[in-house]
């Protein structure tokens, strides 16, 4: 993935102010966007690096965790982007904590869990005043004390707020169709919203459970590499039946229900998390 460019050597001097001397491992790089693990004798920090359009929107982010609580961000700027420092968040991601589910190897008390624990904290998110916007299997950390923190909030907003100029989607296969045909018709910037993000809440849950996508593309006609365009057009008029993939049917009935209702009648996140706990492990 290459090596920290000596250009932000700011933020290495952050990470180990609060770490000591640190080792770096590069954790993921793609458009723009690199993320290091920067571990020491005091601590672990992760630091995220944004060049060229990547740059807006990692600057973006490191102003949302300045302001959410529990948070701590140190941001700055160098030659080619912005660059942020933040506390590594330990633990598994939801879809590792479902991995058991889906190989068919039992889980599923812990899974109900952390699906409960997901919701509550999309919901405290919420009850602040706030719309994640890119809500996936990867962007919950489940904690050993049970807590569950949100990662990835470079489309996050709050409420009567619009911090972009032009959004055009994140993970077409999480995106509402409501959301989508705004996307598609317009006017931009279009606005995320709550509904919308329960609509990805209950997409990352069946995807972590099932390991594929709510919605069975190839009856539609759309295979694999079928264009974004193609999908997210599909996906606003609802002409993609939902999967039939049931390994857990108490949990997805639920699931499902969410993903087949309009934006009014979806549940909130934590009316959802209510209903997860009714289902048996």
């Amino acid at each position: 993935m290459g090596e920290f460019p000596a250009e932000a050597r700011a933020a290495l001097r952050v990470a180990e102010i609060a770490c000591g001397p640190v080792a770096l491992k590069a954790i993921s790089n793609r458009r723009g966007s690199a993320v290091w693990k920067a571990s020491g004798p005091r601590g672990v920090v992760g630091i995220k690096l944004g060049t060229g359009e990547a740059a807006e929107v990692t600057a973006r982010e490191a102003a949302v965790l300045d302001q959410l609580p529990g948070c701590t961000v140190t941001a700055g700027r160098f030659a080619d982007g912005t660059w942020y420092v933040t506390p590594w968040l330990a633990g598994p991601s939801t879809w590792q904590v479902f991995r058991p589910v889906r190989k068919g190897d039992g889980g599923r008390k812990e899974a109900l869990a952390a699906a409960v624990g997901l919701c509550r904290a999309v919901a405290g998110l919420h009850a602040d005043g706030w719309v994640h916007g890119d809500l996936q299997p990867a962007h919950g950390i489940h904690g050993e004390d049970g807590t569950v923190r949100l990662l990835d909030f470079a489309w996050t907003r709050r409420i009567g707020s619009t911090p972009w100029t032009a959004f055009h989607g994140t993970m077409i296969h999480l995106t509402a169709p409501e959301l989508a045909a705004r996307i598609i018709n317009g006017p931009q910037p279009v606005e995320t919203t709550q509904p919308a993000d329960v609509y990805a809440l209950a997409g990352t849950l069946w995807t972590c459970v099932t390991g594929r996508w709510p919605l069975d593309y190839a009856t539609a006609g759309l295979e694999k590499g079928a264009p974004v365009e193609a999908i997210r057009k599909a996906v606003a008029h609802r002409a993609v039946p939902m999967s039939t993939a049931m390994p857990w049917p108490a949990l997805q009935a639920r699931l499902r229900y969410v993903l087949l209702a309009a934006p009014d009648d979806r549940p909130t996140a934590a009316e959802l998390a209510k209903l997860i706990e009714t289902v048996d492990a």
